[in-house]
């Protein structure tokens, strides 16, 4: 019984260090109904905000993207800014998010064509919560580093998008372990209208 527990503890200590996935593909996120966690992120200034309070304010659609310097997710963004006034009709308000830091986040927000907000998950902290989370391979390694300013422990996320309830709880997921693929414009409002016809 003397060498079950050390056995045991390295074990467990394997397994913690496990979790994250080697490849998009592999990733195991949060389903439809689960509820969002409760995780500190950064608002453009570095103000630390929950995203509890960020997300059950209203009913949103979240969208979590690679950062700034991937033009996948800048056409995305702004494709989705192209329908934010649709959005907004049909009750919900759009929140992006990224494991940029701030000072990466303001120079996104500049270029793109959008109002929402944009926010920081630069230690990849809900990006884990999540389930979303995969380590980058290694020539990603100097890019997350600087884009973070060196809070990235070296992941991605997996581009999502999310729609969130009053409650926290996701009514709707997209989910692309290819990189290049996103949700259009047109779905998502499709999805949107209908899941407001299921809740009348």
């Amino acid at each position: 019984m003397k060498y079950f527990i050390p056995i045991l503890l390295l074990l467990i200590s394997s397994s913690l260090i496990g979790q994250i996935p080697e490849k998009a593909e592999d990733i195991s996120p949060l389903l439809i109904s689960e509820t969002i966690p409760s995780v500190e992120v950064m608002d453009l200034e570095g103000r630390v905000i929950n995203t509890n309070d960020l997300l059950t304010s209203k009913k949103s659609v979240l969208i979590l993207y690679r950062g700034g310097w991937c033009p996948y997710c800048n056409t995305h963004l702004s494709e989705v800014g192209l329908v934010e006034n649709e959005i907004k009709a049909l009750g919900y308000q759009v929140v992006a998010m990224s494991p940029d830091a701030p000072a990466k986040l303001k120079e996104t927000e500049q270029k793109g064509e959008f109002q929402y907000n944009l926010y920081s998950d630069a230690k990849g902290d809900f990006i884990k919560a999540m389930g979303i989370a995969f380590q980058a391979p290694e020539r990603y390694g100097d890019l997350l580093s600087r884009s973070s300013a060196e809070m990235n422990p070296g992941l991605l996320p997996v581009p999502s998008l999310f729609v969130i309830d009053e409650e926290g709880a996701i009514t709707f997921e997209y989910i692309s372990p290819n990189y290049k693929g996103r949700i259009g414009a047109d779905l998502l409002l499709d999805v949107l209208k209908r899941l407001n016809e299921e809740t009348e």
